[in-house]
């Protein structure tokens, strides 16, 4: 023991330490300890204290200047012990190194051993972690030891993964019979909690025998778990492994649930194998009340030379149909040398109604054609490049269609040269454009056979700020050598056809500051002409392998070309005229509304057509208007229309408004109308719908999302979405109902139930990608933890 004199003026007793090292010689007057110095950690520098005790309230300690990194400094009302032995502290003691606090109403310090017990109201406080308790005893430096009866609450931050990413803090708090140190960031608990809420009433938790939590690799370990929600046990694991920070983790995700009239009640219970940091593996077995047991499996791979996505599903026996039935899907994309790149994309069902009957997504049931290709591209320059294709399809044939979709031409093989080479002699730009193509069909009623094109073009751009002007002038060369069918025997096999292509795109930019609604703006007013000129050449004879007129639009008039692909150029001598304003933001130069009007006018009479196209005769194309922007800070508009002057009547008009005042609310009306079908052309399968969608807050925390789409043309309801979302702050809760009609004969109806709980996984069937994709500024009220396995679905 030691004299009080020795204790420098302080309001309270207190000792520095520094890190463990050499023993230092005692002070004069220490009295002799009884037990010889053992290895272990260094003593104290300063005297270990004893004062008489002290009556009343303690005084109040003042700041204390920073420690030296690894030095131990304790403070208590009370202070006594054997210097480099034990030190004893009583009355609000606290120990402190480095960023560890140590606090309780009594701590004992082996400075021989770096160990502390402490006892009553025990409270330990290291970076974001807080464990509290009535007992605990701990190796300070090794991180080695046990808490009794504990309260915790442990946080870290996830690593972006994605660029832009914000990270994000993943809390995790509970109780425990007993709480193990194991070392830095390794912790095992018995008869534990752990939940993502607040610790003082968690509305979830999961309970376990033994938990183990690992923050080196992220990992929670639970064996015997329980997951507690609103007092109600809804799932037990005899072990389970969960991500602490949301990161990628081995073990069984939480199972999905979701029924529809197709497959009857669907339960999958995925596994997710994190086979390495860029290799994982989800395997689902899938159960449908109605169709029997699937087998699903995703592998997905990502290196620094090659990447890719496999995708297998397997179903033994359908009950309803008596078959086997499977998909496949393989994506792969390489670097194969530096300039070269590989790509394959192969996609297979068993059996054309595979999506129409497993299915629960509107795109996918009504999928026709599955590609099959493989590309090799190479880019040795930033002006040309060269790349190689064979690409095939599976056509899908279902009872929705009247008449059977007709097979797309395979490509076997398709080689491309293109080149773009500005700043040439004269300010003059260089494009070029060489393709030879085989077309071959399975249907040996179609052509089949090979097109060689060669399109090289010379442009004189002249730009400046005001304006601009740039002709154009090229020659599109085309042979075809085919193999024709029985009835076009008479019909020529070797065609060649050579059309010199001439354009002028013209155009002129105002600027001005304006004023709206006391708000300032700078307004833009840019008219545009566009002259093409084509002259005719009979193509009638040439088969059509992949040429489709362009959907009339905006896109559309400032194009040399009324067809895709090369099997027909239009005749043309027309022009364009164009006119766009817009409103931009003078101080970020934002876009906050835009108008465009447009028309095409022609000189000639079109003559190039593809079979059964009725020839244009008129002088003038329909007039085009468009219309979007932000009418205030909460509302916008978008509007589209297509205007037929020669028989005056619209064609097509789009129009939708959207009001969202702030995330999550979010309501939209749209209105949409065509006189005839957009590819065919045929005016009896035209369209008129409205579609009222939304997502809104509904009180205590409750949300509400739906979509109602109706064909005014045939007056029933083609789509219906309704659901009800919980947010529950550290869960959350969705349901929806989708109803859907591929055709007025066949309706698929699906349900959706989710609860997420946060920083753990998901139960249930997501309805979210649904809700996303149908309701436009649909926001999700917390973020997502969990999807089902296969969300396309």
């Amino acid at each position: 023991m030691i004299s009080p004199d020795l204790i420098k003026s302080r309001p309270r007793p207190s000792v520095d330490a520094k890190p463990p090292g050499p023993s230092a010689p005692a002070p004069s007057g220490e009295r002799p300890t009884d037990r010889p110095p053992a290895p272990g950690p260094a003593p104290t520098t300063g005297a270990a204290p004893a004062p008489a005790p002290t009556e009343g309230p303690a005084p109040v300690t003042p700041d204390r200047a920073a420690l030296a990194p690894g030095a131990t400094d304790i403070t208590a009302d009370r202070l006594y012990g054997t210097r480099g032995v034990e030190l004893v502290a009583e009355g609000n003691a606290e120990l402190r190194r480095d960023d560890v606090v140590l606090s309780g109403d009594r701590l004992v310090y082996r400075e021989i051993t770096d160990e502390a017990e402490a006892h009553g109201n025990v409270r330990l406080e290291q970076g974001t972690t807080v464990v509290s308790g009535p007992d605990a005893r701990l190796k300070i430096a090794e991180q080695l030891g046990e808490f009794a009866s504990p309260q915790y609450s442990l946080s870290r931050q996830s690593e972006s993964t994605t660029p832009g990413e914000v990270p994000r803090v993943i809390a995790g708090s509970g109780h425990a019979d007993t709480m193990y140190f194991e070392g830095e960031n390794q912790y095992r608990l018995n008869n534990a909690t752990w939940s993502t809420c607040e610790p003082d009433d968690p509305d979830w938790y999961l309970k376990t025998r033994d938990l183990q939590l690992d923050y080196d690799r992220e990992v929670g370990t639970a064996r015997g778990a329980s997951v507690i929600f609103k007092d109600t046990p809804i799932f037990w694991w005899p072990w389970a492994e969960f991500p602490l920070v949301g990161q990628r983790q081995s073990g069984f995700l939480m199972p999905s649930y979701g029924a529809s009239n197709k497959v009857g009640v669907d339960v999958s219970v995925p596994y997710y194998w994190n086979i390495a940091p860029n290799y994982d593996m989800t395997i689902a077995p899938r159960f449908m009340g109605r169709r029997g047991v699937q087998l699903a499996n995703e592998f997905r791979y990502l290196t620094p030379g090659y990447s890719g996505e496999l995708q297998v599903e397997w179903m033994p026996k359908d009950r309803v149909t008596g078959e086997e039935r499977a998909l496949g899907a393989l994506q792969h994309q390489q670097v194969i040398a530096p300039g070269l790149f590989g790509s394959i994309d192969l996609n297979a069902v068993s059996d054309d109604e595979y999506f129409e009957d497993l299915s629960t997504n509107v795109s996918m049931s009504s999928k026709v054609n599955l590609l099959r290709e493989g590309r090799l591209t190479y880019v040795p320059s930033d002006w040309w490049s060269a790349s190689a294709l064979v690409q095939s399809y599976q056509t899908l044939v279902t009872d929705e269609f009247d008449q059977p979709p007709v097979e797309p031409y395979r490509r076997l093989p398709q080689l491309l040269l293109n080149a773009n080479r500005a700043d040439l002699a004269l300010g003059t730009t260089f494009a070029f454009r060489g393709e030879y193509v085989q077309f071959d069909h399975p249907d040996r009623q179609f052509n089949t056979g090979s097109r060689f094109t060669l399109y090289p073009q010379l442009a004189l751009p002249f730009e400046r700020p005001a304006y601009y002007v740039t002709p154009k002038i090229g020659v599109h060369y085309t042979q075809y050598d085919l193999d024709r069918p029985q009835h076009e025997a008479g019909l020529r096999d070797s065609i060649t056809r050579s059309l010199p292509v001439f354009t002028l795109d013209a155009g002129l930019n105002f600027e001005r500051d304006t004023t709206f609604f006391g708000q300032g703006y700078l307004q833009t007013l840019e008219p545009r002409i566009y002259y093409v000129n084509v002259p005719h050449e009979d193509q009638s004879d040439i088969p059509v392998f992949d040429s489709a007129r362009y959907d009339f639009g905006f896109a559309q008039i400032f194009s040399e070309n009324l067809y895709s692909g090369g099997d027909r150029i239009a005749d043309a001598n027309q022009i364009t005229a164009a006119v766009t304003s817009r409103l931009l933001d003078p101080q970020t130069g934002a876009e906050r509304m835009r108008a465009t009007v447009g028309q095409r006018y022609y000189f000639n009479d079109q003559e190039v057509t593809l079979p059964g196209e009725v020839p244009r005769t008129g002088r003038r194309a329909d007039t085009l208007a468009a219309f979007s922007g932000r009418v205030t800070q909460t509302s916008s508009i978008e509007s589209a229309w297509q205007y037929n002057a020669n028989e005056s009547w619209t064609e097509r008009f789009n129009f939708g408004v959207r009001y969202q005042p702030a995330y999550a609310k979010a309501l939209n009306v749209r209105y949409r109308y065509s006189r005839r079908d957009v590819v065919t052309g045929v005016t009896a399968a035209g369209f008129e719908d409205v579609d009222v969608s939304g997502q809104w807050p509904l009180g205590r925390n409750w949300y509400g999302v739906a979509r109602v789409t109706r064909s005014l043309k045939e007056s029933r309801v083609t789509e219906t979405i309704a659901g009800l979302e919980y947010d529950g702050g550290c869960w959350a809760f969705r349901t929806a109902v989708h109803r859907f009609a591929t055709n007025p004969e066949d309706v698929t109806q699906a349900i959706f139930v989710q609860l997420e709980l946060n920083g753990l996984a998901s139960v249930g069937s997501s309805p979210i990608n649904l809700l996303k994709r149908s309701v436009p500024g649909y926001g999700k009220i917390n973020e997502p933890v969990g999807n089902r396995v296969f969300g396309a679905y």
